[in-house]
């Protein structure tokens, strides 16, 4: 059971580095490169970056949740 969680941690952690470089910072960041750049005039982010939001808190919450049990796991075992 250990192992499963660590592996999932790990997996989580790699996604999350990419998912977080993926995001658009204030020059624009990888994001532009895969057209993440292109927003509206009205300031508001694009579908695209909002559901790059949405999914980088998905695996953060899923990243968390694996290092509660690994840390249960622990004290348990």
């Amino acid at each position: 059971m250990i192992l499963a969680f660590s592996i999932v941690v790990l997996i989580c952690s790699l996604i999350l580095t990419l998912l977080v470089l993926l995001h658009k910072g204030r020059g624009g960041g990888l994001s532009d490169l895969f057209g993440g750049g292109v927003s509206s005039s009205l300031g508001g982010s694009s579908v695209a970056e909002r559901n790059l939001d949405r999914i980088t808190i998905g695996v953060g919450l899923i990243w968390f949740a694996s290092i509660v049990a690994l840390g249960l796991l622990y004290k348990l075992g």
